[in-house]
């Protein structure tokens, strides 16, 4: 019997109750949620469970809400299970002041680089980590640039004046 989404919906809920939430298919691909202090036990289930098998960890990335209060920051984990051809999306949430969530490294090594990205633009602390530090942008910089608190474009520039582009 082939891997579906309901039946992958069932086991979670089936293991870890209403720890698993927000079930929801887009495109094909399940997504769910459950509290960032048991990201590891669900990503550790998802790889050990015989009729799942999320071997592959596609991606790790964040989303910055800043009108979530409490959770304004979300990691988002793609897997990918290779034999049955089936992907999903995982998440949890975080606050901004407090952006621990622990570190997938132990159990996919291509995490390590992708956690530090994201630790790099978002400032999502990975606890357990064995090398966070920021890996694009320069050691100096004391600010996350990838969340909406700070403005794209400096309104103060001349050089982007719409007159200057024949909008004027």
């Amino acid at each position: 019997m082939s891997l579906n989404n309901e039946m992958i919906q069932e086991i979670l809920v089936a293991k870890f109750g209403d720890q698993v939430s927000q079930f929801a298919t887009s495109y094909g691909m399940l997504s769910f949620e459950s509290p960032k202090e048991i990201n590891l036990k669900v990503l550790q289930f998802l790889y050990d469970e015989p009729s799942l098998g999320f071997t592959f960890l596609t991606d790790i990335c964040a989303v910055n809400y800043p009108d979530q209060k409490g959770a304004e920051l979300v990691v988002v984990y793609h897997l990918h299970n290779l034999k049955e051809n089936v992907r999903l999306r995982f998440s949890v949430s975080t606050s901004l002041e407090n952006t621990d969530v622990y570190t997938a490294t132990k159990l996919f090594e291509s995490a390590n680089w992708m956690e530090r990205e994201t630790y790099d633009f978002f400032g999502i602390n990975f606890v357990g980590h064995p090398n966070l530090k920021r890996i694009l942008n320069v050691d100096e910089m004391d600010y996350f640039p990838l969340r909406k608190e700070f403005p794209l474009e400096d309104q103060t520039r001349i050089d982007k004046d719409d007159e200057m582009f024949g909008r004027g």
